[in-house]
């Protein structure tokens, strides 16, 4: 039996060297520059950009969850999730490793079901940081509830013809293109009936109605796309996988990405707590440090305990999905994470404000950024209710029903046999 909670040490290294760079070389670019990270590099931002990726490149730490063949390490999910934790502390981080969302997710599908034209015109150059994506599914009468969804793609000769509305679309504003999730097939149902296309956003008929933003970020600075497909007509070449495989293909990037949002989350809600502990080791009140206080010192307790429980569940499901090489056999885990992030990072920033006082309700701290992000992360990737539902599917599988009127664990009803069984009256 092979039970080890040690990072092979040459990795190691590489995470040490991660978790430096990270501190002393990006986390300045968050403070200069916290609204600009999905944005093309113009010629400000590439001077300093570009020689912070060539030394990731340099340490082989690029792309890390593509293979070798697209310029990434092939690194499983348990290094990706080790290497996640340390990028989640800065905004700019998962940028300069060549590993931000919605990115990762859309390179990951072209990878698996590209064409070779499409990967030549999509993949390398969203691999070498040159272009930015957009994943286009949810819509705005169903959010992302796909028996609600009406965007259709009509093939029409050599072409397909896509109608619809799309709402959330993550960085469309900025994106050279979309990864769009349409019905081409009605009659099968969501499940046999969708399919994935790559349109290009400077595509004729293609709108961005409104960019919203998020609730940290200005008004001016919102990304999250309204975008409307009015007859937008793109060639048949433009279907990604196979017809009616919509959600084959969704899974590739989905499964994937809600791990890599939870360990990353890990590592904010890492920094939370540390900055928790710096307050009430420097702070007094009446004469005696915060870090005295029964109080804190039970924030202090129940944060490091909260947060080492979720980040061996995060490790333990990387480790499934590299262990089976199947999404579909670890969806009990990987909704289980997903339900599980935005509520650990609200619980430990929000003990970290109150170690902080009036300070931590102030933008002179990262902890009101951190809090906000929380509802974020239970709405990315699937509404916390959803994965709650599916969790209790899968838990419920396992389990039958009584035959009789009494429980299983029904003293009265199993005394008699235990008697027999030990032999006594």
């Amino acid at each position: 039996m092979s039970w080890d909670f040690e990072t092979d040490r040459t990795f190691q290294q590489k995470l040490d060297w991660a978790e430096g760079f990270v501190r002393e070389e990006i986390e300045p670019l968050d403070l200069v520059w916290p609204h600009d990270n999905y944005k093309p590099l113009d010629d400000e931002h590439r001077k300093i950009v570009d020689p912070l990726k060539q030394k990731v490149r340099e340490q082989q730490l690029w792309a890390c969850h593509l293979e070798p063949a697209l310029g990434g390490q092939g690194y499983g999910q348990v290094k990706l999730a080790l290497l996640n934790e340390i990028l989640g502390r800065s905004t700019w981080a998962p940028v300069i490793f060549g590993t931000q969302a919605p990115d990762t997710g859309n390179a990951e599908i072209l990878a698996h079901f590209g064409t070779e034209e499409q990967k030549r015109a999509y993949l390398r150059p969203l691999l070498d940081g040159e272009i930015f994506s957009c994943y286009s599914m949810t819509e705005p009468q169903g959010g992302a509830d796909v028996s609600g969804f009406g965007t259709t793609a009509v093939r029409d000769g050599d072409e397909w013809v896509i109608s619809g509305r799309k709402f959330f679309s993550s960085n469309a504003r900025y994106a050279t293109f979309c990864i769009v999730m349409a019905y081409t097939d009605r009659e099968a149902g969501p499940h046999g009936g969708m399919s994935m296309f790559l349109v290009p956003t400077d595509t004729p008929g293609l709108t961005i109605e409104r960019n919203l933003a998020l609730i940290h970020e200005p008004a001016e600075e919102g990304s999250e796309g309204y975008l409307h497909y009015d007859d937008v007509r793109v060639p048949a070449t433009a279907l990604l996988g196979e017809e009616g495989k919509a959600f084959e293909v969704a899974q590739v990037r989905l499964g994937g990405g809600r791990v890599h949002h939870a360990m990353r989350t890990v590592g904010l809600a890492q920094r939370a707590l540390d900055m928790m502990c710096e307050r009430a080791l420097s702070r007094t009140t009446r004469g005696r440090l915060l870090a005295e206080r029964e109080t804190v010192q039970a924030y202090v307790a129940e944060s490091y305990a909260q947060l080492t429980q979720f980040r061996l569940f995060v490790l333990q499901t990387a480790w499934k999905i590299e262990k089976t090489q199947d999404y579909a056999q670890c969806r009990k885990d990987i909704s289980a994470i997903k339900f599980l992030t935005p509520k650990v990072l609200h619980d430990i920033v929000q003990r970290a404000i109150q170690v902080h006082g009036a300070l931590g309700v102030t933008q002179d701290t990262p902890l009101a950024k951190m809090w906000v992000t929380a509802p974020v992360m239970g709405l990315v990737d699937g509404p916390t209710e959803v994965h709650l539902r599916q969790v209790a599917r899968q838990v419920l599988k396992e389990y039958r029903p009584t035959e009789g009127m009494w429980p299983t664990d029904h003293i009265p009803s199993k005394i008699g046999a235990a008697r027999t069984k030990l032999g006594v009256a």
